[in-house]
């Protein structure tokens, strides 16, 4: 690990203490640690690597023809992503879903970018957290198989 020294305006600073007062950081260096992961992930997702787990959560009208349809068809189509979703009903006409994704991390974005494109679908955000697959021979009960598991 490094040591830097890095020269802020008192602003940004007071932004910067406000941001680990509100998330509960103990110190500076971890705040800004996270806040430069946000952005590689963010903003150069190749940087993520083969495999990630990842949120997509979405606000959608559940009015637009076939709309959730779609969505659901989706999920079926790449059940092997999916590993949960939830939805909650926000008003007459707007429900947020969110939906835990698993899995290669260009298969990830693309299942996400296929269902945030659709009309009606507003507020999309995808959080992806690089993962290592590590395939080994272990038991879940009285039988040992060799399988993959991805490892954060």
């Amino acid at each position: 690990m490094q040591r830097i020294t890095i020269t802020i305006d008192d602003e940004l600073l007071q932004t910067l203490d406000e941001l680990m007062a509100q998330r509960g950081y103990t110190n500076r260096s971890e705040a800004i640690r996270d806040i430069v992961r946000e952005h590689r992930i963010r903003d150069r997702p190749e940087d993520i690597g083969t495999h990630s787990i990842a949120t997509l959560t979405y606000v959608y009208d559940h009015a637009t023809r076939e709309l959730a349809r779609r969505i659901t068809q989706a999920h079926h189509e790449h059940h092997d992503l999916s590993v949960a979703s939830m939805r909650v009903h926000l008003d007459h006409d707007s429900l947020i879903e969110s939906t835990v994704l698993r899995g290669r991390t260009e298969d990830v974005m693309a299942f996400a970018d296929g269902i945030t494109s659709q009309r009606g679908v507003r507020y999309a955000n995808l959080h992806a957290i690089p993962a290592q697959v590590e395939r080994a021979l272990h038991s879940h009960g009285e039988v040992a198989n060799l399988h993959d598991h991805l490892h954060v």
